[in-house]
């Protein structure tokens, strides 16, 4: 496998990682018990917390995001779980939290449409839940929901605590956690953090914690007090990916370097770099107007192309991938990323490639 050459990534995740990042984070190994790592830990604080929009702590799990998502559902609901549902990672999670023994509803609209303040209200009003999932951006459709307006009618339901996925949103565009009144941020590091998959960095709201100290079966390796009792001296509870922490480190110096509204300036901008030329191309996107992520975009198989000979194209001829859509929409989708630490020039680089693999498959 090393010998073949690099299909660069433009899927929805694991993103592209730079040798940059690779290389800080292959630094000597340390002790996570020790004076090293506390230092590792407590460098990444600030601006972890800047990004989520908090004043609490930022914890880092080793896991994947499920591991949090699922981890929000044991800590922090005794009564009834309403998930959002609105693509494959938004289902899934209801599916999980029916795994985990709780009792819970589906807020349910079709694929490619949002989540709507009036129907979460009108759904609240019922007075059944304790607790509200929601996937901000729902990779699978490329669906950005309206946060903002979400939490703000959480908020009218004061025994309701509302739990965000910002997997590929964050860093992306601003989260606002303590602004909006959200209990629980979480996210992955292998979207637009453009590091490899295995930290799911996540805060936790003063109230939640008081929830979870009250919520039993628990369990250890995902108990929020836990978490909240070790990072008071930057610490995890268990082992952490210190390697992976470098890399955060890294990827968190750069974003300083660059300014975070640069930041979120620079992926609306290489979006729009990915609108226009899907426009061109007469394809239409799948996600209404108006609700379209920053970091990816879903477009429509209007046009009725053979996917798996332009996937096979891509990467056998221009070393890149694309993705040909997820779940149910399988084939009759394709996603295209541009966060992490794309540029201008490499997404215009990949425009090209789109339209000579295009040429090739006879469909210019």
């Amino acid at each position: 496998m090393r010998n073949q050459p690099h299909v660069k990534l433009y899927i929805p995740g694991p993103i592209e990682v730079s040798p940059e990042t690779f290389e800080a984070m292959s630094q000597p190994m340390i002790g996570h018990r020790g004076s090293e790592f506390s230092a590792l830990y407590e460098q990444v604080m600030p601006v972890m917390r800047e990004l989520m929009g908090t004043a609490r702590p930022v914890f880092l799990s080793t896991s994947s995001a499920w591991g949090v998502m699922e981890a929000a559902i044991r800590n922090l609901s005794s009564k009834r779980v309403l998930n959002c549902c609105c693509g494959a990672f938004s289902d899934k999670w209801h599916d999980v939290t029916l795994r985990c023994g709780r009792e819970a509803d589906r807020l349910a609209v079709e694929w490619g449409q949002p989540i709507l303040p009036g129907d979460l209200r009108r759904t609240l009003e019922g007075g059944d839940y304790d607790l509200v999932t929601l996937v901000h951006n729902e990779t699978s459709t490329g669906v950005l929901n309206p946060l903002a307006d979400l939490a703000a009618v959480v908020r009218d339901f004061p025994d309701v605590m509302l739990v965000v996925d910002t997997v590929s949103s964050f860093s992306a565009v601003p989260i606002e956690m303590d602004a909006l009144g959200i209990d629980v941020v979480l996210t992955g590091s292998q979207k637009a953090l453009a590091l490899p998959p295995g930290l799911a960095p996540f805060a936790v709201s003063e109230r939640a914690l008081e929830r979870a100290a009250d919520t039993p079966d628990r369990g250890y390796y995902f108990d929020f007090l836990e978490f909240e009792k070790n990072a008071a001296n930057f610490a995890t509870p268990s082992t952490p990916c210190i390697s992976l922490i470098y890399g955060l480190a890294h990827q968190l110096q750069r974003i300083v370097e660059e300014g975070i509204e640069n930041r979120y300036k620079r992926h609306e901008a290489l979006n729009a770099m990915i609108h226009q030329w899907g426009s061109q191309r007469k394809f239409e996107h799948f996600a209404g107007e108006g609700y379209r992520s920053k970091s990816l975009t879903t477009f429509c198989n209007n046009r009725d192309l053979d996917l798996g000979a332009w996937n096979k194209i891509l990467r056998d001829k221009y070393r890149v991938a694309i993705n040909m859509g997820y779940g149910k929409i399988k084939g009759k989708t394709f996603r295209i990323s541009n966060m992490g630490d794309e540029t201008p020039e490499s997404i215009g680089e990949l425009i090209r490639i789109l339209d000579q693999s295009l040429a090739d498959l006879g469909a210019l």
